[in-house]
């Protein structure tokens, strides 16, 4: 596949200058794009490029590019005017040092690029890939394009080169304001119930999310453009908008979540395992005393390892008691014979 390239130079590594194309990473972007229309005719709304002086409608060939100084005054700039810019940026990506990724601030990240090497320039970018592959780090550069002098990210990531527009340091602003003013106090059982959620809900894969809203507004547009019944929207949940109790939302979270889990799993792995409720010891006992739990089925099986001492008192103890049993028995069954 063909791509187009924005803009087009050689990285300045050392004395090493690798030619490169810059092309775009992003591909269209999800966006739904609405037309603004007349409400009572459906025209669509136009805009034109007039002069303020003159009202004149302006093609594109008629207009310049301006630059409005403090004291109000307007210079032309021409592309010439850019393209003669006593600048290295202008025509090299100008690498100036390097770090590990994981220092760069995620604020910092903008727009990312892929780098294509140009004529001739395959073995030296293999050269800088690899390098920066071996050592982990990634090059930090400046360049011009479209306009502006950008701060950039220069690293490796499978066969190729991904540059990342970075913010300038003072473009971000600072937090303050923004974090919560009151003294808030979080307990360790909020904290171990929230950990508790995070692994719940856990892993997320990036490749399984999709876009809902376009898909959503699609479905609207097919069913107005059939004179059907819009799909009706889904029950929404209750949104908490103010947390009473911080644990028992959590709580609940997390049962929601488990719950999600499982149906995602199905009903495997939902089944107990029962193997000790039948009970491993060569007890005399009905199946109804099999049952009870192991709590008293334990000192029976102490019992049983106490030594010979022990399994003679207890043969003895039960031949008393099945002897007394016995004696009840032949009692109650003279009397009945007595009786009748």
């Amino acid at each position: 596949m063909a791509v187009r390239a924005i803009w087009k130079g050689a990285i300045s590594f050392g004395l090493v200058s690798i030619p490169v194309k810059v092309v775009s990473a992003i591909g269209s972007e999800h966006s739904v794009k609405f037309h603004q229309m007349h409400q009572s005719d459906q025209g669509r709304v136009r805009y034109r490029k007039v002069c303020e002086l003159d009202g004149q409608e302006l093609a594109s060939g008629d207009i310049v590019r301006g630059y409005e100084a403090a004291d109000g005054r307007t210079v032309v700039v021409t592309d010439d005017d850019l393209a003669d810019l006593p600048l290295p940026t202008a025509r090299a990506i100008e690498v100036h040092g390097f770090l590990t990724e994981d220092t760069v601030d995620p604020l910092q990240l903008g727009k990312p690029y892929y780098l294509a090497p140009d004529t001739a320039g395959a073995k030296p970018y293999v050269l800088m890939r690899e390098a920066l592959r071996r050592s982990g780090k990634a090059a930090v550069a400046k360049l011009a394009m479209r306009g502006h002098e950008t701060l950039a990210l220069v690293r490796a990531q499978d066969d190729v080169l991904v540059l990342h527009q970075l913010y300038w340091p003072d473009e971000i602003n600072s937090t303050d304001g923004v974090a919560p003013t009151e003294r808030v106090q979080v307990t360790d059982a909020e904290l171990d119930m929230a950990d508790t959620l995070i692994d719940t809900l856990g892993a997320a894969d990036l490749d399984e999310f999709h876009d809902e809203y376009a898909a959503a507004v699609e479905e609207l547009v097919t069913a107005k453009l059939e004179g059907v019944e819009p799909p009706a929207p889904e029950a929404e949940g209750e949104t908490g908008a103010q947390v009473i109790d911080l644990m028992a939302a959590l709580r609940q979270s997390v049962e929601q979540a488990q719950g999600k889990r499982a149906e995602e799993a199905g009903d495997e792995g939902a089944k107990p395992a029962r193997k000790s409720a039948r009970g491993g010891g060569a007890s005399g006992g009905s199946g109804s005393a099999g049952a009870r739990g192991g709590a008293k089925k334990s000192p029976a099986k102490r019992a049983a390892s106490g030594g010979a001492a022990k399994k003679t008192a207890a043969k003895t103890a039960a031949k008393k008691t099945a002897a007394k049993s016995t004696a009840k028995s032949t009692a109650s069954r003279s009397a009945k014979k007595k009786a009748g």
